[in-house]
């Protein structure tokens, strides 16, 4: 059977009666204004539903899997849908009393997380959430807390002196925030350490950007444990996290991670190509060293040598190649400049000078690392 030929005109004509004829044009067209199926610009519930992230609401297998989240309740739930809400050990009788209950003491508290990104995924689901949606989400139900508000332990607290258990308080964050980068959560040092997400995190007010972070920015959130590794950043060599231009993140996962520094790749050295890609090689000739561990030369987070190493050159080289060939003496600090007994093989010079591929080479005449 020979194709009849279609001009663009009749083509485009075809295309246009089968757009009209579409259900959601025809449903679009009939509805009178005022109707409810009449197109509005203003935002529904759902259409904020819809603008906001997805989430892992109603992971019941993870919270069976982990006993840290047993405090969740285990109904269904669909994302900002039906929040679930946690049981409080300390309140195993507690029931729900709604927001309303709770913002007749808590008015700061109200004003403050009303334009969280928390609160705003519960308003958006509160059709189908009912009256507990918002505060007993995170707080657990508060009845009992609504008739003794002093009693410790009648509501979930997130801070380090309530009565709740950081263990707990990490359980509800988990009940919606299983998963992802925080899978390692249980069992990492942080865990360990007896933190929870509070100490790092604030819901109830925008102190960041993004996060939810406690403080302005990752790197002061960090710093307010980790101040001996902040005080490496002043040094007259260290990576670029003063200048806002990486973040502690960059390299670790402080959610947990199977490594022991909570690196976000497998090894240091992966982690370090990342951006060193250069050095990764492979390499005719390695440097046994630099394949093992980049750290075995350079701190990481700073130092006064150059180049962030551990040590000046050569004595740096020297831990390993000590009396052999011509380096036939140990070298000190004695024998810099301002050294006791300056000595001109120090002087403006190092190993470098001539092994200047010292993380490998590819040249066939380089097993020295000189080309």
């Amino acid at each position: 059977m020979r194709a009849i030929p279609l001009s663009f005109a009749a083509l485009l004509s075809i295309v246009t009666s089968l757009v009209l004829l579409a259900p959601g044009a025809r449903a679009q067209q009939a509805a009178p204004a005022g109707s409810p199926h009449a197109p509005s610009s203003a935002l529904t519930q759902s259409d904020i539903a819809r603008m906001l992230p997805a989430t892992d609401m109603g992971a019941n297998a993870a919270r069976n899997a982990d006993p840290h989240l047993q405090a969740v309740s285990d109904s269904p739930a669909t994302p900002f849908d039906a929040a679930p809400i946690p049981k409080n050990p300390l309140a195993p009788q507690a029931d729900a009393v709604g927001a309303k209950t709770c913002v007749a003491c808590h008015t700061q508290e109200n004003v403050q997380a009303s334009h969280t990104l928390h609160v705003a995924s519960f308003r958006a689901g509160a059709a189908n959430t009912g009256p507990q949606a918002a505060c007993e989400s995170c707080h657990g139900p508060g009845s009992e807390h609504a008739k003794n508000p002093t009693a410790p332990g009648s509501i979930i607290a997130f801070t380090h002196d309530a009565k709740t258990t950081p263990a707990t308080q990490a359980g509800v964050c988990l009940g919606c925030h299983a998963g992802g980068a925080r899978q390692h959560w249980t069992g990492s040092v942080h865990e360990n350490r007896g933190l929870s997400c509070t100490d790092c995190h604030n819901p109830m007010a925008r102190l960041s950007p993004e996060g939810v972070l406690a403080k302005a920015s990752i790197n002061e959130v960090c710093a307010t444990c980790h101040q001996d590794i902040r005080a490496k950043f002043n040094r007259r060599s260290h990576m670029p996290l003063p200048e806002g231009q990486m973040a502690c993140t960059d390299c670790h996962n402080p959610h947990g991670s199977i490594t022991k520094p909570l690196l976000k790749t497998d090894t240091v050295n992966e982690t370090c190509y990342t951006c060193h890609a250069e050095k990764r090689g492979p390499f005719l000739f390695e440097h046994a060293p630099v394949r093992q561990n980049c750290l075995n030369c350079h701190d990481v987070h700073g130092s006064n040598q150059q180049t962030l190493l551990v040590a000046p050159i050569p004595m740096l080289c020297q831990q390993c190649h000590t009396m052999t060939r011509h380096p036939n003496d140990l070298q000190t600090p004695a024998g810099l400049a301002n050294g006791t007994r300056p000595d001109e093989r120090l002087i403006g010079r190092g190993c470098l000078t001539c092994h200047t591929n010292i993380h490998g080479s590819n040249n066939p005449s380089g097993p020295k690392f000189h080309k």
